[in-house]
């Protein structure tokens, strides 16, 4: 109802104004004096006024003028009134010249400028008006200054929603860009003052509260380099995070989220191929062993994505499973899901269960993976890691699986703690399985995933809640790092060019330092490092390194048609040998525990017990 009063008092002011424009159009024919204009123009110019007036009311009708909110009028609603005035007018012309009218032919084209001005100016006036009355031209004093790093669509998008929305309480103030055309130059009224590079000494010249990052398709390392300079100050900052989500401009504050570490510490996105991929998922019985884990979970999404015949998830902690399981059966009501409570170490249980679901394509991501953990209970790593691999491996191989999958580490190459050596066996078991059986056996290696259980930033996390310190081994200590959508990602697609035998290397980018991690992420949470949150050096833990590596010098190293994915050359390793091993170590295992350690380094030679770290 009062979307209909609006409405119709649009209509009544456009009444009268396409006839004011009338009058206007022929004064302004006849220097503006009304006794210049010829009385055989006079006579008609009533008729006219009425013919015109419906021809307009009904041409802006058409064009639904009177269907846009005005209060956020805007380029398209410009657009608009200006094709509404062309083209009544235009018909207008048409009439004059077919019905031989006498009125001098410039009248409706000067009406179009007199129409546009005339019917567009009281609808931007009415907007103007209601700012004014609504408070909305006045700025709140206690208004953020906000800086924008990108001066593209994204960046003009949010000075206009800014504008539009005062409660926002924040004040686009600036610009910043790597266009070096855009510099100087002003969007919807402000500035493009400098490079992103210069942004530290931007925010602090203009007094800057917050740092909106819009640029959504740059680069990972751009936006590191953004943030480190923001984090000289104490400017917040926050990213408006994918492209994607800009479709709905209305809603695109709503998008802006803080900074998190994934956003410093991610790479470029992985390109799938997404029909190799499908080849050995789709219609496939797929199983997942440590399916409720970091890794494993998301394995299990994105397999369901691929339509398998058929997704087995495995894992010996039923909540995980519990949770894994009701989030994809929510996602997917269509996916064909079992989910078994199992531990790998059995090996009757293995096989019943292998025998029931004949998995074509195993992932085998179950694993104590812990590193101090495992050196103070080094038999469980074994039994786990090692035998319990042994197990599953053995089971594809007895009862027909395609393909069989392991997550491995970097810290299975030149290991230094029990973890690593014990996934480093498990990369030789494969591979020895590999020379004689119809089961491709492959190993995928990578560093460590961000927000993975355990893992070192959920730790500094709830060390930065209790308030510090947070606690970094030692200051040189570096890591590979990539996120767990990646991981999974490029482990699919490892899979997918899988041969049988090779251990697939995944390009982990640049190492990080544990302590700029830290620092990071203290700046993420609002504190300043070493002034609210203290860091503190504790010394390298037992079995850890300074550094990791992902190959081991006699593989080297082969490119594949990924760009983010490598492939080492096979290294022979003879079963029966391996086995006549791996039995004398099941049996120190039991008998001398304490010789572990001196027995593993004849398996693995690569193996260097850690002291003081190396």
């Amino acid at each position: 109802m009062k979307q209909k009063i609006r409405a119709n008092g649009l209509i009544a002011i456009d009444v009268f104004l396409v006839n004011i424009s009338l009058v206007i159009a022929y004064l302004l024919r006849f220097d503006l004096n009304y006794a210049n204009i010829p009385e055989r123009f006079i006579e008609p110019l009533v008729k006219l006024a009425v013919i015109s007036t419906v021809v307009k009311l009904i041409t802006y009708a058409v064009m639904k003028l009177y269907n846009s909110l005005w209060k956020y009028a805007g380029i398209y609603e410009v657009v608009m009134v200006i094709a509404a005035s062309f083209i009544s007018n235009s018909i207008m012309i048409s009439y004059v010249f077919l019905s031989q009218t006498p009125v001098p032919r410039s009248i409706f084209l000067i009406c179009i400028l007199t129409d546009i001005a005339l019917i567009g100016g009281v609808r931007f006036a009415y907007r103007v008006f209601r700012r004014i009355v609504k408070g909305e031209m006045i700025r709140f004093t206690n208004s953020k200054r906000v800086l924008i790093a990108g001066a593209g669509d994204a960046g003009a998008i949010i000075v206009k929603e800014m504008k539009s929305h005062p409660k926002l309480k924040s004040t686009p103030v600036a610009f910043v860009d790597d266009d070096k055309y855009k510099i100087g130059k002003k969007i919807s009224g402000v500035p493009v003052v400098g490079e992103t590079k210069d942004v530290s000494e931007i925010i602090q010249k203009l007094q800057i509260d917050e740092v909106i990052i819009a640029m959504p398709s740059a680069s990972h390392k751009k936006i590191n380099d953004i943030y480190t300079g923001c984090a000289q100050t104490n400017c917040k900052v926050k990213i408006l995070p994918s492209v994607s989500q800009l479709i709905d401009e209305s809603v695109v504050m709503q998008k802006i989220r803080d900074v998190n570490i994934e956003d410093l510490l991610g790479r470029e996105p992985v390109h799938l191929d997404i029909e190799e991929i499908g080849s050995y998922l789709k219609d496939r019985v797929v199983m997942v062993t440590g399916g409720g884990g970091s890794i494993g979970s998301e394995l299990c999404r994105q397999i369901a994505n691929f339509l398998p015949k058929r997704l087995v998830i495995l894992d010996n902690y039923e909540n995980n499973a519990y949770d894994i399981q009701n989030e994809l059966l929510y996602k997917h009501p269509d996916l064909k899901l079992d989910t078994v409570i199992a531990n790998i170490r059995e090996k009757q249980r293995m096989e019943n269960i292998f025998k029931k679901y004949r998995p074509d394509v195993v992932f085998h991501a179950a694993a104590h993976k812990h590193v101090p953990l495992m050196e103070d209970n080094p038999t469980e790593a074994i039994k786990n890691n090692v035998f319990g691999t042994l197990n599953v491996a053995e089971c594809a191989d007895k009862y027909g699986t395609k393909r069989f999958v392991l997550i491995s580490t970097d810290k299975a190459v030149n290991p230094t703690n029990i973890m690593g050596a014990t996934k480093r066996i498990a990369e030789m078991i494969i591979q020895a399985m590999n020379e004689n059986s119809k089961t491709e056996f492959v190993a995928v290696r990578f560093g460590n995933v961000l927000g993975s259980n355990g893992s070192v930033v959920p730790l500094f996390k709830k060390q930065i809640e209790r308030g510090g310190p947070v606690t970094v081994t030692h200051p040189e200590i570096t890591r590979f790092f990539m996120t767990i959508p990646e991981a999974v990602q490029l482990v699919l697609q490892a899979g997918a060019m899988a041969k049988g035998g090779e251990i697939f290397v995944l390009d982990m980018g640049e190492p990080v330092k544990i302590s700029e991690l830290a620092r990071n992420l203290i700046r993420l949470s609002g504190f300043e490092p070493d002034v609210d949150i203290k860091i503190e050096y504790i010394g390298l833990r037992p079995g850890e390194k300074l550094y990791e590596e992902l190959m081991l010098s006699e593989e080297g190293l082969l490119a594949t048609k990924n760009d983010k994915i490598y492939v080492t050359k096979p290294v022979h390793i003879d079963f029966k040998v391996l086995q006549r091993e791996l039995d004398c170590l099941k049996d120190i295992m039991v008998t001398n525990s304490e010789e572990i350690s001196e027995y593993i380094k004849l398996i693995v030679p690569t193996y260097k017990k850690a002291g003081n770290g190396n």
